[in-house]
């Protein structure tokens, strides 16, 4: 138990305060209700405790025990012992954040490391220290783009195939401006031609069209053609991307996109039943100075060494807080510094490698998969990545009950973001699935189809 003040400490503080016993402090609280009954169980010892603990936490389903092909936004791969080993070293992972940069040399040089990563992974000119998630990032980019106009473009546009959460994050943020209309993403929108859609409707009043890449159903879309429509009328275009899809295929910054931003947790972050995620957001280096959150600069001090610097600190605690950009979060230290390790431990080749292991492993499932009776593969002509819909015989909540009792976690119930897509599976498979894995995949889904 933690006692933070001795007795003597106690009374030296009552003596100033001027009264003579805690319970003196609660006179003003009327009697009958100083000290009522409280229904507590009765104290256990730190065994019981933890085996308690242990038993509700058996409760949950987690990847440790389920071969997952469950992903639509968070994605069970392979960590590294060496993120787990670096990342728990107590300089690290007592560290919270830089307000006095100067002697935070360590957790300074660890984010300038992270955004450089960022920046050479997504072809941008500069990445921030990073945000909270995938979606308050996003959510970001559309506020940032905004701001960029100074609130004269009052249109965004979202692609439908954007990840549905992150959609409601961009509306959540954008309350708060007037007359702003988030737009794109309505239910009559058709999937195959989501891009000329989104096309036809930028106009001059447009400040950002965001798109995911791949986009939500897996999809790999060439978004040339629409980058060069929207700068035509001199809109921004913001790419929501998969950090490991980065590892095979072009990134945004050959696009000529804007601003990309993503869910870090791929990078050697656990599932973590939700979090803790890692926002990572970078841009052009034209919209420096409109950039949430905090970016690190490499200098040298005043003897010649090199040094880590907070630049550009355009927030609250050191400009006027109307003109700060400034946004809800602090960086999330810890998680960029795992992406970072996590990088930096495979290298060039190691993340090509997992790219690759993914997207060879996806495509035998969907072959197998599309070959039993009453499943089909959706989106046959556009290419895809590591997810993948396939159109059920039945209900996905019933298939998913019965790859239970094979301790197998179902892909992603479509219809409860998209209604039109009943019976539709959205299915991830990462690197750490073995062919076996998806073997047994195959022959519960076979089993259930005809039970």
């Amino acid at each position: 138990m933690f006692t933070p003040h001795t007795p003597q400490e106690i009374n030296e503080m009552l003596k100033v305060i001027g009264v003579d016993k805690i319970e003196d402090l609660f006179q003003s609280v009327p009697e009958k209700y100083r000290f009522p009954k409280l229904d507590i169980a009765a104290p256990l010892s730190e065994m019981e405790v933890a085996a308690e603990l242990g038993e509700i936490a058996s409760a949950n389903a987690s990847t440790d025990d389920f071969i997952s092909f469950l992903g639509a936004g968070a994605y069970d791969h392979y960590i590294p012992a060496v993120v787990d080993m670096l990342l728990r070293r107590g300089e690290f992972y007592t560290a919270y954040t830089p307000y006095q940069p100067e002697v935070s040399q360590g957790t300074l040089q660890a984010i300038f490391e992270f955004q450089s990563l960022m920046s050479e992974l997504t072809g941008m000119d500069v990445s921030n220290a990073s945000h909270y998630d995938g979606a308050t990032a996003t959510a970001e980019a559309a506020n940032m783009a905004f701001h960029i106009f100074r609130g004269k473009r009052k249109k965004i546009l979202v692609s439908r195939t954007v990840n549905p959460q992150y959609r409601e994050t961009i509306r959540t943020y954008m309350q708060g401006q007037e007359n702003v209309q988030v737009t794109g993403d309505e239910s009559d929108t058709s999937f195959d031609n989501d891009t000329q859609q989104l096309i036809d409707k930028i106009d001059n009043n447009t400040a950002v069209v965001l798109v995911q890449y791949p986009d939500f159903f897996g999809r790999i879309i060439d978004y040339t053609k629409l980058v060069n429509a929207a700068h035509e009328q001199g809109t921004l275009v913001a790419f929501v991307f998969n950090p490991t899809a980065l590892g095979l295929l072009k990134p945004p910054g050959a696009f000529d996109a804007d601003i990309a931003v993503g869910d870090g947790q791929p990078l050697g972050i656990p599932l973590s039943f939700g979090g803790p995620y890692l926002g990572i957001f970078t841009t052009k280096e034209k919209h420096l100075r409109k950039l949430a959150g905090r970016l690190v600069g490499e200098t040298v001090d005043d003897s010649g060494n090199r040094a880590y610097v907070l630049t550009l600190t355009a927030r609250e605690q050191h400009i006027r807080r109307e003109k700060s950009t400034s946004n809800i979060c602090t960086n999330q230290g810890l998680m960029a510094l795992a992406a970072t390790i996590y990088l930096s431990a495979l290298g060039k080749s190691g993340f090509k490698q997992v790219a690759n292991l993914c997207y060879q492993k996806a495509h035998y499932a969907a072959d197998q998969i599309s070959s039993l009776e009453g499943y089909e593969l959706a989106f046959k002509e556009t290419p895809f990545f590591h997810e993948f819909v396939i159109k059920t015989p039945k209900p996905v909540n019933q298939i998913n009950l019965h790859l239970q009792n094979h301790w197998i976690l179902g892909g992603y119930d479509l219809s409860q973001d998209y209604p039109e897509l009943e019976n539709h599976m959205l299915i991830a498979v990462t690197e750490k699935i073995s062919k076996d894995d998806i073997d047994e995949f195959v022959m519960a889904l076979e089993e259930v189809a005809h039970d």
